[in-house]
Formats: structure tokens, sequence, C-alpha cells
């Protein structure tokens, strides 16, 4: 195996999409015959291994240019590709390795398809001449270390970051002062906040919907809606954030990157504002593989949902379009991203997380929690990057009505991992098994409910709709009662 190369995964190359000169296609072929096999290089067109560890994610089957998904553990390969490892999980070792960690906090652009095929040594030669060829190799070489990272950024970060994207690495907080929506003034006051899920409906039929929203209305600040969950076609989310909202029940509209565009995300983000919805949560989304067939596209996703994040709070905070045109009226919002708190080594899982919370994450929802004893090294390595007073933390938390269930959770749901423990008794049950899953969740709730940095849980009800009243009731949560809303 090449270290330099850890997935040892081939992808084509990319081709412009413009007619190049012979001197550039010339450099192109150059360059491709060299990082091809080196690094794997897709000539993307804005490389990125300075940053990466001298890995080049585009070796990722759903090409995170910003961390890994969700979906993966130490012990596991990549659920799209089981044959490989996580790319990004080599990345990150790599970067501990060689003290290189905090460089993958910088927020990285997503493909400039302007650029896509076309080589980047010449783009690396202009900007060195621009800022003198002695000045860039005397830095490059000082001891100074200041000034050798100055120099260095001064070429490759001009590569990497095109005038239109100009990500970093610093926090972003939000900009407005009052609280965007019911959700946000809750977590403000630090009340213990509960979220939870109605499953969008299968068919055009609104009904089971409207009595699922009806059901859980009264118990919890927020109401989730899915975004083609498990990439199964479904209502929605934000057909199903209108109908909670016209019932008065405050809705998060979830975004999964993997159907959305650029161009589509900031168009629905402007809509969704005039239909009063406050709360979105970006998502990257489970890859197609693991929904029916036939699979769409499973290459590369157009955005991740670190991208998704720096280019919505930019909308809101600055009030410009991702091409910089101005925002007459930006639009207003709560923003939140989903985590998997042992998808990978604390340590790493935070690095993740940080950069999202930098993006521009204001609340997060973890993936479904079964062993909250291990949330503590989590929320330890968070509190050590100064994290954790800087965003809301809900604990996804759910009752499972099978041992089958429990199963499906367990071996087919990329990110979520059950204890044997837990496995044994949902299977002992057997015809009490309901039951048991519901006071599973009581006691998970007991353990979550009084650690530091946990503002909430996200109540995850796989579409027993029906049972969130009892567990609200019987954990001691009580009804909340919602802030008025001008």
């Amino acid at each position: 195996m090449f270290g330099l190369k850890p997935a040892r995964r081939w992808q084509p190359a990319f081709y412009p999409f413009k007619k190049e000169t012979f001197s550039r296609r010339l450099l192109a072929r150059t360059e491709l015959a060299f990082k091809g096999p080196v690094f794997g290089c897709r000539m993307c067109g804005n490389c990125l291994l300075q940053e990466t560890a001298f890995i080049c994610p585009m070796e990722c089957p759903k090409g995170m240019r910003n961390g890994p998904c969700g979906g993966v553990t130490p012990e596991k390969n990549c659920y799209v590709d089981e044959t490989r490892k996580c790319i990004w999980y080599s990345i990150y070792k790599r970067a501990l390795k060689k003290g290189r960690e905090e460089k993958l906090l910088e927020v990285l652009p997503p493909l400039d398809w302007n650029k896509v095929g076309t080589e980047t040594w010449g783009d690396v030669v202009r900007q060195v001449r621009e800022i003198g060829t002695g000045t860039f190799i005397s830095g490059v070489l000082s001891s100074d270390k200041e000034k050798h990272n100055r120099v260095w950024d001064s070429v490759f970060k001009t590569v990497r970051q095109p005038e239109w994207w100009n990500g970093d690495s610093e926090y972003h907080p939000a900009a407005y002062q009052e609280p965007a929506s019911n959700l946000e003034t809750s977590l403000r006051k630090r009340e213990f906040v509960v979220a939870t899920e109605v499953t969008p409906p299968l068919s055009a039929n609104s009904a089971k919907l409207v009595k699922g929203i009806e059901l859980v209305k009264p118990f919890v600040t927020a109401v989730n809606f899915t975004d083609a969950s498990s990439a199964n076609p479904k209502m929605s989310s934000l057909a199903c954030c209108k109908i909670a909202n016209d019932l008065g029940a405050e809705p998060v509209l979830q975004i999964a990157a993997r159907d959305t565009t650029r161009i589509g995300l900031q168009s629905t983000v402007i809509g969704i504002n005039s239909l009063g919805i406050r709360n979105i949560l970006c998502v990257t989304g489970d890859n197609s593989k693991i929904g029916p067939v036939p699979i769409s596209q499973m290459n590369f996703v157009d955005l991740d949902s670190v991208q998704m994040l720096w280019i919505l709070r930019k909308m809101r905070d600055e009030g410009i379009y991702l091409d910089g045109r101005k925002i007459k009226v930006p639009p207003k919002f709560f923003l939140g991203a989903a985590t998997a708190p042992f998808a990978a080594d604390p340590e790493l899982q935070a690095i993740r997380d940080q950069k999202k919370v930098n993006a521009g994450a204001q609340f997060f929802q973890t993936n479904i929690i079964f062993e909250p004893e291990k949330l503590g090294q989590w929320l330890e390595q968070l509190d050590k990057r100064d994290v954790l007073e800087k965003v809301y933390i809900l604990v996804g938390v759910a009752p499972m009505k099978s041992y089958k269930i429990a199963h499906y959770l367990h071996t087919k749901v990329p990110g979520v991992t059950i204890p044997e423990k837990i496995l044994l008794r949902m299977e002992r049950a057997g015809d009490g098994a309901p039951e048991e899953g519901i006071q599973i969740v009581l006691e998970l709730i007991e353990s979550i409910k009084n650690k530091r940095g946990i503002n909430g849980i996200h109540l995850m009800t796989l579409g027993w709709e029906e049972v969130v009243e009892r567990i609200i009731t019987e954990s001691n949560l009580g009804p909340p009662i919602p802030p008025k809303r001008d």
C-alpha cells in the first residue's frame, strides 16, 4: 500500500469543459502523469494536498472535501466502497502524526467547474512569480515559522481558495442579536430542549403526517422532517415544514447535500423565509447505495455539509450570494448540523465538529446514541477546542419497537452502533420488545440530561410518534411553553 495514496482507489481524472491551449494541455498531462499514480489525483482544478496531509480527499467515493461523513468508524471501511478504508480517517491520522491537525480546520471550497480538469502547477508558478521568486524561496527556507507560513500561504492558499470562496479556519459567530426561532430562544435560555421527528409520508396523502404533528406538538419545542433519509424518496422536508408551520408547530428543515446543488441551496433558503421556516439542519445525507434501486449518482456531492453551512452563514450574516451579489433583504434562520460523536476517535471527531461550528453551525443534532457513557470523551475534546460554549447540542435517542429494528439500525444505518447488551435486551424481550425499547430510551435520557454541554435531546421516533407523550412525561421533561414570536 502506497503511503501517499492509502485508499488505493482509482478514479478517472476529470476533463475540462472548455478548449485549452496546447501548452496548458501538455502541462495538465504531465501533472496527471505524476500526481495520478502518487496521490490518486483527479485533476479537480484547485489542489488541496497542502491542507490534507498530502493525501488527496478526492479519493473519497462521496467526494467529501472537508472531512469524513458520519458513516465511518475506525474499525470499519467506507460504507460506499467497502473494500477501501476511509480516506479522511487516513488524513486525520497522518495530520495528527505530523502535527498538522490545525490545518484541517480550513473550510475548503467545492469544485470550481470552470477549472475542473485543468492543471494547477501553472497557477502555482504564476503565483510565485507574482510575489517574486526570490521572496518565495527565501520565505520557504526561512527559520522564522511565521514568515514561512505567510509566504507559503500567499502561493498555495491563493490556488486552493478562489476569491468567490475565501474559506478560513476562524470561528464566525452569528451577526444578529434577536433569536431567529423559538428553538433558538429556548436554547439561549438554557432550557433543556426536546426536539423530535415526524416521518414524512411515502405518498401525497398528508393525513398521517398531520396526525403525527398534532400528537407531538404539545410536548416538543421543534419538529424535524428528514430529507429523503436512507436515500429513499418521500415527501420533501420543505413540504412537511410548511404543513407543520400551518399547524402551529415549529419545524426544522433538513437539507441533504446529496440531492442539493449550490444554486438550489441558495434559492431554497431565500424561499423558506417567506414560509416562516427559521431552523435549518445541514446534513451530507446517506449515500444512494443504501437506498432502493435503481441507485442514483454515487460519485460525489456538489456540496458537503460544511460548505452548505459556509454558504448559508454568509447569505444571512453578510447578505451575499456565493457569486458575490448583494441580497437586499437577507434571510433569517438558526443554523444546525448533524454530528456522529462516536464515528471516529474523540480527538479527530472534535476537529470535524469544530470545523462545522467555525463554518456557521449554531446547534448540533447527534445521530442515535446508545452509549451515553462515551459522550464524556467527545465533550471533553470539544471543550479543549473551546467549542462547547459556542454550540448547542441535542443528543439523538430513539425508541425501538422490536429486535428487528434494533438489528437493522446496528447493521444497516451508517454511523449507528448498538451495544451487545442492548441488542440482547431487545431480543430477549420477545413480544414485550416495544416496552423494553421505551425503558431503554428513558434510561438513556436520565443519563444524558444532566451532562455538562448537553442542551437537550432529539427524539427520533422511527415512525412511532404515539410514544412521544409518554417518554416526555415519564422522563420528567414536561411540555415546553413556546415563546411568542413576531
